[in-house]
């Protein structure tokens, strides 16, 4: 099952509730992570991209640089996620083969799952929802960020609404963390009758 979501809608303590049932996860965001090692093909190329403005002093990728280059500028978000996405699905789809041979349930954790037409991959995309408010209100919190900084992280993405009607199912994280694991609870039951 693919789970997606909005930047700040809390898919991460979602995700955590299968991974708490025992039930494998798949993390696009772990992975991302370990495709940008310093001599990887992907950071040559987003150095070659943006400059080496991007790297710590250590020849790391800074997120936080990267990022102030991105969520201000659509077409470099364009060519940063044309570098990325080969790498990302490659590693993704092997990890999911993997888990799939241990396990009849498996979770692919991917925050832009319908951006990058992953949806067809999975028998059924679980999307976690909150409203906008609530959304930029974590956001800001989280990321330290002001109101217009969260808004263009948030604008960045598909908006949660266009989510919710191309999901199978929706997770409202929008009260208590009980409600929510209620839900996935209930998702899990679901998914083992199918």
């Amino acid at each position: 099952m693919g789970l997606t979501g909005g930047i700040a809608t809390g898919k991460s303590t979602v995700s955590q509730m299968f991974k708490d049932k025992n039930i494998p996860v798949v993390d696009a965001d772990v992975i991302a992570r370990s495709v940008v090692t310093p001599e990887s093909p992907v950071l040559a190329g987003l150095v070659d991209a943006f400059g080496q403005t991007i790297l710590t002093p250590d020849h790391e990728l800074d997120r936080k640089a990267l990022g102030q280059i991105v969520f201000n500028d659509d077409q470099a978000r364009e060519r940063m996620n044309a570098i990325y996405r080969p790498y990302l699905r490659k590693a993704i789809d092997a990890q999911l083969r993997e888990a799939a041979k241990q396990s009849e349930l498996v979770v692919g954790d991917i925050p832009l799952l319908f951006e990058a037409n992953y949806q067809d991959v999975f028998d059924g995309v679980a999307v976690v929802t909150v409203d906008v408010a609530t959304q930029r209100k974590r956001l800001m919190a989280r990321n330290q960020l002001s109101q217009e900084a969260a808004d263009k992280r948030i604008k960045a993405q598909m908006p949660l609404a266009d989510k919710v009607k191309r999901a199978d199912y929706v997770i409202d994280n929008q009260e208590s963390v009980a409600h929510t694991k209620s839900q996935v609870d209930h998702l899990i039951k679901q998914l083992s009758m199918v």
